[in-house]
């Protein structure tokens, strides 16, 4: 069997870092989100909301730590590692604001290609903001059309995770691979 790469997308509050957490829980590798740590080390030097501020240096950080993770994961020991966002979540999202980006951008998502993408749809019942997830609903699901036209876009077939319960969800994306 070859490396798997899975990616976990979807737009804000559809579950993706619960079923990582359940993930994890059942010991496969998996690597987190890395939003919230790029905007938590902005606001350490005072930058209160850079994706709002500067998104295209949000934007290229979360590019950066993208990369790694995709170069991390080809080198873990395991078959299996599943990632919280994928590199192309990174254009989806500048497409959403209706920014440019560099060809770069590009590029990282030709060069890195993941082995499956399952894609969580918005689901208002479980949906929730905080202070570093600042959409609102319809903002979410604006997203979500993003990133489905952004993956489709690199080529990627997206299987839809149904809502139900955690471990029904886990359970699908298991059977899946």
């Amino acid at each position: 069997m070859s490396k798997e790469i899975i990616v976990i997308i979807g737009g804000p509050g559809t579950g993706k870092s619960t079923i990582i957490d359940g993930l994890v829980a059942k010991g496969f590798c998996c690597y987190p989100e890395i939003s919230r740590q790029v905007t938590l080390e902005a606001k350490k030097q005072g930058i209160e909301q850079l994706f709002l501020e500067n998104p295209l240096l949000f934007s290229e950080l979360l590019l950066e730590g993208r990369k790694k993770q995709y170069t991390d994961a080809s080198d873990e020991k395991q078959e299996i590692v599943f990632i919280d966002r994928g590199i192309p979540d990174v254009l989806a999202y500048m497409h959403y604001i209706g920014d440019s980006y560099p060809a770069h951008f590009d590029l990282a998502c030709r060069e890195n290609v993941y082995t499956k993408i399952f894609i969580l749809p918005p689901w208002e019942e479980i949906y929730v903001s905080d202070e570093a997830r600042y959409e609102n609903f319809e903002q979410a699901k604006l997203i979500h059309n993003h990133l489905v036209e952004t993956y489709k876009s690199y080529g990627y077939e997206l299987i839809e995770v149904p809502k139900d319960s955690l471990d029904n969800r886990i359970l699908f994306i298991l059977d899946q691979i």
